[in-house]
């Protein structure tokens, strides 16, 4: 097998270099539901959907394992009731790494680990509210004792109640009594390059301050404000003017975090959660489906804009909707159970556009019955390709296996075949292991091979040089 062809090389790269450069979405995939798709299924349809990064509420291993070279990245959590663990003993957290994180990577990419769940604002009396920054020491400690820092950021949700108030955004600031430990986080986010997460839901806001007719003398809330579309804007006296209030939302934390003397540190900020339900009680008349699917419509097009805020244009804010499913188990209001883009069955509540033009059959994403169907081996084409920057003494070994034990008929790939051409470890890797791949029915354990191979739903086919599919 000769030397790489610069051309062939560049086709080869084409298929991952146009799914990583178009802008996309993240989303909160939550468990609270006995009637939810299985993780494997999941993970395989959000592959053919904006959605690369993916933020659940533990470390269940069926998900880690489900999202394992699908190069969606993945953000995991401690859940709050381990906390005090983590907090109190530095061995929790080495523990809880090496059994419920470091046996699934580097095949699932996973990016961030958040530490409980608006920890600060649920705690109790009784909690020590220093807990939450021990706990996000010591994970880190863990994670740089495996030198897995950099690649995987240690961070805390928390709700909008950690301000003290939220307008005008420029005044903001962090609830007094909170004062002292935001600031330790603060720092902790800035010295290891981790953001700031905020779950921001101007549905609530909404809801708990209506008005039809607001003007900026009351403390009431325009619906079409919240949801994303006021075209008339509301001012802040330092002179910026917001036309949605998600914006003015993240400024208000952006300002809080300034008030700690962090102005001139980078912080970035991420919106971990927003959404809006389609169903409340009877009193709730804003949880409709007409008004869900415009606000999601709107976030998911803000999330894509790679645009800042007012106070920040430039800098890109990353946002993950909540949520993929409507769970039925959650409790509280009606409307905690209801702010899922898909139903349980996989059909869909309302409209919302998740498909991507580089995605095989990405115009009609969706659970449905292409879903179901994925567990019998037919659905959408999937194929398993070789990752462009793999080492190339790894890709020989699988070439030789494949071609070999491995049983594939590799004579497409020999002088003469018409997969011959380019004449490099690259191309006819990418052939051998996708004819492994679709031979044994199309596991996502099958497309490993040793971390150097990776799913895509994108044909890898060229020329007259056909790429098997089941």
């Amino acid at each position: 097998m000769a030397t790489c062809s610069h051309a062939a090389l560049a086709l080869v790269l084409a298929i991952f270099i146009s799914q990583s450069s178009v802008s996309a979405v993240g989303i909160n995939y939550g468990t609270l539901g006995n009637n939810l798709p299985s993780p494997k299924k999941v993970a395989q349809l959000l592959q053919s959907s904006l959605i690369n990064k993916v933020k659940i509420y533990d470390s269940n291993p069926q998900i880690l394992q489900a999202f394992s070279n699908t190069g969606i990245d993945l953000i995991v959590a401690v859940q709050n009731s381990l906390v005090p663990n983590l907090s109190d003993h530095s061995s929790f957290a080495h523990q809880w790494l090496s059994t419920r994180i470091l046996p699934f990577i580097p095949a699932t990419s996973i990016v961030a680990i958040t530490v409980g769940n608006e920890y600060l604002t649920a705690a109790t009396d009784d909690d020590d509210s220093n807990a939450l920054f021990r706990a996000m020491q010591n994970l880190h400690a863990a994670l740089v004792s495996h030198s897995l820092d950099r690649k995987i950021k240690v961070t805390t949700p928390h709700s909008m109640s950690v301000l003290a108030s939220s307008f005008p955004p420029s005044s903001s600031t962090f609830a007094l009594g909170l004062i002292p430990v935001m600031t330790d986080i603060v720092a902790f986010l800035s010295d290891t390059n981790s953001p700031f997460m905020i779950n921001a839901y101007p549905y609530f806001a909404y809801r708990d301050n209506p008005n039809p007719n607001p003007s900026p003398d009351t403390s009431s809330i325009d619906l079409d404000y919240a949801l994303l579309g006021n075209a008339t804007g509301i001012h802040d006296p330092n002179g910026y003017v917001y036309h949605n209030m998600l914006d003015a939302q993240i400024d208000a934390v952006r300002s809080a975090i300034v008030s700690l003397g962090y102005g001139n540190r980078s912080v970035d900020i991420t919106v971990s959660e927003s959404g809006w339900p389609s169903k409340g009680g009877d009193s709730d008349s804003a949880a409709t489906p007409d008004n869900a699917r415009l606000y999601n419509t709107r976030l998911i097009e803000r999330a894509q804009s790679n645009r800042g805020t007012p106070m920040k244009p430039k800098d890109k804010i990353d946002i993950f909707v909540f949520a993929l499913f409507n769970e039925n188990l959650k409790e509280g209001d009606e409307s905690e159970r209801n702010f899922g883009l898909f139903n349980g069955d996989g059909s869909k509540v309302y409209e919302v556009d998740l498909s991507c033009d580089f995605c095989s059959g990405g115009s009609s994403f969706g659970f449905g019955e292409r879903g179901l169907a994925l567990g019998s081996g037919s659905g959408p084409s999937i194929w398993c390709v070789a990752k462009p920057h793999a080492d190339e003494k790894v890709l020989r070994s699988v070439l030789d296996f494949c071609c070999g034990p491995g049983g594939v008929d590799c004579r497409e790939v020999y002088e003469g075949g018409d997969c011959f051409r380019p004449n490099n470890v690259v191309a006819h890797a990418s052939y051998a292991m996708n004819a492994y791949y679709q031979m044994h029915g199309r596991n996502y354990w099958n497309c490993d091979f040793k971390a150097s191979g990776l799913v895509t739903f994108t044909d890898p086919s060229y020329a007259s040089c056909r790429y098997p599919r089941q």
